[in-house]
């Protein structure tokens, strides 16, 4: 009946609302054919005929008090949405420029997480990141980044290498060699850490352990966007933590 996040699972939620519409439309379909039809063409003309620039004045602030609220509705539930600012750049998508990111406010669903773009998940990990108190929290990935989508520093001043994969499937035993091969070798990764929203294969899974690579499948990646400590989640030890 409820999805992972704790929703009303969306078939269900889906007929509750067909049904709540279809009574909803008949009561509303009587109460237009008998009253409103009348009241239209014979009442309301009448009253914009005889006071037309009260008509207006009406219709305007009507339409601006919409959108006001349609606007404030928006910025109150809308969330997930991230403008990248250029490789090279700090974090900047939930906080105003040298504004720290509220740990009590900054948490993700794993359906907004999953209907994010490439970019758009790679910088709600850099945003969580920050949220948990890492330093130099910086999004990189794009053309050439050499397997680092993310990366960051701990207060023990060790260095985060983060790849973020939004696949629809599993991430393959391919991916994560190639991570391998980059991590540590090319990027000096201290903490290398491949995040699979949807999980590895289990191929993947054994590549990892033998090769002391951190991967985060989908249970971990629920628990750090609902605001644990990521070094919680994946049982890391930090001195300052």
């Amino acid at each position: 009946m409820f999805d992972e996040d704790g929703s009303l699972d969306p078939l269900l939620k889906f007929l509750l609302y067909a049904v709540l519409a279809l009574a909803i439309g008949k009561m509303v379909w009587e109460w237009l054919t008998d009253d409103v039809s009348r009241w239209i063409t014979v009442d309301l003309w009448g009253l914009i005929a005889d006071h037309p620039w009260w008509t207006g004045f009406i219709a305007v602030g009507t339409l601006a008090t919409l959108t006001l609220v349609t606007r404030l509705l928006s910025f109150r539930f809308g969330a997930g949405t991230y403008a990248y600012v250029g490789d090279g750049e700090d974090y900047a998508s939930t906080a105003a420029p040298g504004e720290a990111v509220d740990p009590d406010v900054l948490t993700f669903k794993m359906k907004q997480l999953a209907a994010m773009t490439a970019t758009g998940f790679e910088q709600a990990c850099a945003d969580l990141l920050a949220r948990d108190g890492f330093r130099r929290t910086r999004r990189v990935g794009g053309a050439g980044d050499l397997g680092v989508d993310v990366t960051a520093r701990d207060h023990d001043d060790r260095l985060l290498i983060l790849q973020c994969k939004q696949y629809q499937n599993p991430v393959g035993s391919g991916h994560v060699q190639k991570f391998n091969g980059t991590a540590r070798l090319h990027h000096g990764a201290d903490v290398p850490i491949m995040i699979g929203l949807n999980g590895f294969t289990q191929p993947a899974i054994d590549f990892a352990a033998h090769h002391d690579l951190i991967l985060m499948g989908r249970p971990e990646l629920k628990k750090w966007a609902h605001g644990q400590h990521l070094y919680d989640v994946l049982g890391i030890p930090s001195t300052t933590q």
